[in-house]
């Protein structure tokens, strides 16, 4: 296994970055399309309309034709919200890594290095909105490329962000994901984290059926304290 370092993001590190969180949303492409064709109501929609047109008809080849329409029709669906939530972010948190990780205390980004490249990334925010202060840190696009998988960068990247909740005095770790990345559900309760709920993210997430989970991991000086209690 090639050796790799995790450190704090630098502005040498924005092309790399932006370049990986882009291909790794794009990666959920096929697999929200697979998805999207074993629901329910899109099989009687592949099957039933190609079917009315050709009994309508009499044509198989505007039958056919109704079919290529429905599947790239299908695939837009698919895609769409991945990218969506990529344009979301590039004109958010990461139009200026720097400015929305790394400029105010309790927050940080981080990317792992190996042979001179960004192969992972993690960044984390506080939660505002929480009544108390060092309620909650949010994690926000764990990544790592596709060829330097199953290395343990993942988990590295996570014990990172964990061991910095404890050292800035957070009590808990929150993190939203989909259902459908399977990999990182496995990553994050293999790691002690636990679901809370599902919902929607948007309309876009609801039509295809693909609900957000949300993570949360207590950090244990903040079990010990809640035992105490």
């Amino acid at each position: 296994m090639a050796p790799y370092h995790i450190r704090k993001y630098r502005e040498s590190h924005r092309t790399q970055v932006l370049d990986l969180f882009s291909r790794a949303m794009d990666e959920y492409v096929p697999a929200t399309f697979r998805h999207v064709l074993k629901l329910p109501q899109i099989l009687v929609l592949l099957l039933g309309v190609p079917l009315a047109l050709f009994l309508v008809s009499g044509s198989w080849l505007l039958a056919l034709l109704a079919s290529f329409a429905l599947l790239t029709a299908l695939r837009f669906l698919s895609k769409y919200p991945w990218s969506k939530f990529k344009v979301m972010c590039l004109r958010t948190d990461m139009s200026d890594i720097s400015k929305s990780y790394l400029s105010e205390p309790g927050s940080c980004f981080w990317v792992a290095e190996a042979e001179g490249q960004v192969v992972g990334i993690v960044g984390v925010l506080p939660v505002e909105e929480r009544p108390l202060p060092k309620e909650q840190l949010q994690l926000f696009h764990l990544c790592v490329a596709s060829g330097w998988r199953h290395q343990g960068i993942a988990n590295a990247l996570v014990r990172t962000v964990l061991q910095f909740a404890r050292d800035q005095g957070y009590r808990q770790v929150v993190l939203i994901t989909s259902v459908l990345q399977h990999s990182a559900l496995a990553l994050y309760q293999r790691m002690g984290f636990q679901k809370t709920h599902q919902f929607f993210f948007s309309l876009s997430w609801r039509l295809i059926a693909i609900p957000s989970v949300m993570f949360v991991y207590h950090l244990p000086s903040a079990q010990a304290s809640q035992a105490q209690e």
